[in-house]
């Protein structure tokens, strides 16, 4: 649609940062490749859609952060030294940060299109989503959420096993 075009229309590039399997340090990396892409005097996005165990609000030191709605979606929260790093988690949308969420597939498949497609992002010149561990429907959602957009590629986090 043309709301959910809009809403990405001024992200550059988005990076998809995936694992094979969970505790790996995925949303460690892209907590960090955030933080280093912003030192480097880019704009910078966070969507944490890792359903399961949404820890980036934890480690950017957010996890009490409301998320407020304008009238293009929700309105990500300023995050990191100076707050210009935009961040949008399920863990804020929880009743308790630590809750984990135990939905079925299209429930789930539909929270993450519409995450995906329902925040005002604004300008950035990188999205980094951090994605729930697996090779599961909820990758292939996200996705194709992201397909009309400018997908620039992945980071795959594995362990040295």
């Amino acid at each position: 649609s043309l709301a959910e075009r809009a809403n990405l229309a001024g992200v550059r590039h988005i990076v998809l940062v995936l694992s094979g399997k969970g505790g790996v340090g995925k949303s460690t990396l892209s907590t960090q490749l955030a933080l280093a892409l912003r030192s480097a005097g880019n704009r910078v996005g966070i969507l944490d859609v890792d359903l399961c165990g949404p820890s980036i609000p934890r480690m950017l030191r957010a996890q009490d952060s409301a998320v407020h709605q304008c009238d293009s979606g929700w309105v990500p929260v300023g995050v990191g030294q100076d707050s210009a790093i935009a961040l949008m988690s399920i863990g804020f949308l929880l009743e308790r940060p630590d809750d984990a969420v135990v939905w079925r597939g299209p429930k789930k498949n539909a929270l993450i299109k519409q995450f995906v497609t329902d925040v005002a992002w604004g300008d950035l010149d990188f999205l980094i989503v951090d994605t729930p561990p697996g090779t599961s429907d909820e990758h292939i959602s996200t996705v194709e959420a992201l397909r009309p957009h400018r997908l620039l590629g992945a980071v795959l986090v594995t362990t040295p096993q």
